[in-house]
């Protein structure tokens, strides 16, 4: 029986390592583009930007796992029943229950591995990402984009024509003070400056106005210096006893656990129904293994974006249980019965 169970679950990692990483690297590249998209907004490098994407793996992993699995599972089934392996076991005395205990382990040792994944490493990262975006832009390194309207710097607008290296050509800075006055200034020229952690915009050679209801303020100046006013934030960091624990006053993170819930037991919960289908004699019964990657994966998400939605605990428990029994007994009625 160790045998067999070493045969399958050898047969089972093959077929699991072929489908989950193309899956992995298609979603990683969707990954890559979105965190690329932020070059638009702050300046990083490439190796912030493989930091980035270490945080995005969970999510990643968590998304693509459960579906990978299925997979595996139902092209390793419909496998070893094409080739007549199954029967053979069969005939040597062991019974579809006993062939399926191995599944059984992997799919719970899956489940554990994507309760780890959603409940301890996915908050971690999801804070190390913002905590990075957030320490990014309290730097101010922006990228000031030649031509481009409605970019900001601080609490102000600006608008440059050309850039060269790190100078800015013909510049223009709009601010709105308040209601009634407003502030607009011009320049030649003109470079982004840090110091001691602040942000700040020399301007050479250019006009400043002033506009209220009442008058009309001009001046010349051969330098101005415009520093980042704007507020910053600081991240806060929350343990993860702390972030879950805010479950109990916001419904959208308690659904949100439901979910988790849910998807991390698809491994584990897959194994029967996915098995009634592809356990198969391969005289009598055709290859429908598609269709049953399809419709698991339809059912299963169905249902998890059901519990996102309108969930409680009560409805959780209800679908694992609908589904952990709809799985035995079509396994029972479908397999075990004949094998």
């Amino acid at each position: 029986m160790v045998n067999v169970k070493g045969y399958i679950s050898s047969n089972f990692t093959k077929a699991f390592l072929t489908i989950f990483l193309p899956f992995f690297l298609i979603i990683s590249l969707v990954y890559l583009v979105k965190i690329a998209s932020l070059t638009a907004q702050i300046q990083i490098t490439f190796a912030e930007l493989l930091t980035l994407y270490s945080y995005s793996v969970p999510d990643i992993m968590f998304y693509t796992l459960p579906l990978s699995f299925v997979a595996a599972l139902a092209n390793v089934l419909m496998k070893l029943s094409q080739d007549n392996e199954l029967i053979a076991l069969y005939a040597l005395g062991l019974k579809a229950n006993k062939v399926l205990r191995s599944l059984l382990l992997l799919g719970l040792l899956f489940s554990l591995l994507l309760t780890s994944i959603s409940f301890l490493a996915m908050p971690l990262s999801k804070q190390f990402y913002k905590s990075f975006k957030a320490s990014k832009r309290s730097e101010a390194k922006l990228n000031i984009v030649a031509g481009k309207l409605g970019q900001k710097f601080g609490n102000y607008y600006i608008y440059v024509k050309e850039k060269e290296n790190d100078i800015f050509h013909d510049i223009v800075i709009y601010n709105r003070t308040n209601k009634n006055e407003e502030q607009f200034f011009s320049s030649q020229k003109g470079k982004l400056n840090k110091k001691n952690g602040s942000t700040s915009l020399l301007l050479n050679d250019g006009y400043g106005y002033t506009y209220s209801e009442i008058k009309l303020q001009q001046a010349k100046y051969k330098t101005l210096e415009v520093y980042d006013t704007s507020r910053k934030q600081n991240f806060h960091f929350e343990t993860i006893v702390t972030y879950w624990s805010k479950a109990k006053d916001d419904p959208k993170r308690m659904r949100r656990i439901l979910f988790f819930i849910f998807l991390s037991l698809i491994p584990l919960l897959s194994v029967y129904l996915v098995a009634s289908f592809t356990m198969i004699n391969p005289r009598y019964q055709t290859n429908r293994s598609f269709i049953v990657i399809f419709a698991t994966t339809l059912l299963f998400y169905m249902l998890a974006s059901t519990l996102q939605k309108w969930g409680n605990y009560a409805i959780l428990l209800f679908f694992i249980l609908a589904v952990f029994l709809l799985g035995k007994w079509l396994f029972a009625k479908r397999v075990a019965r004949y094998f």
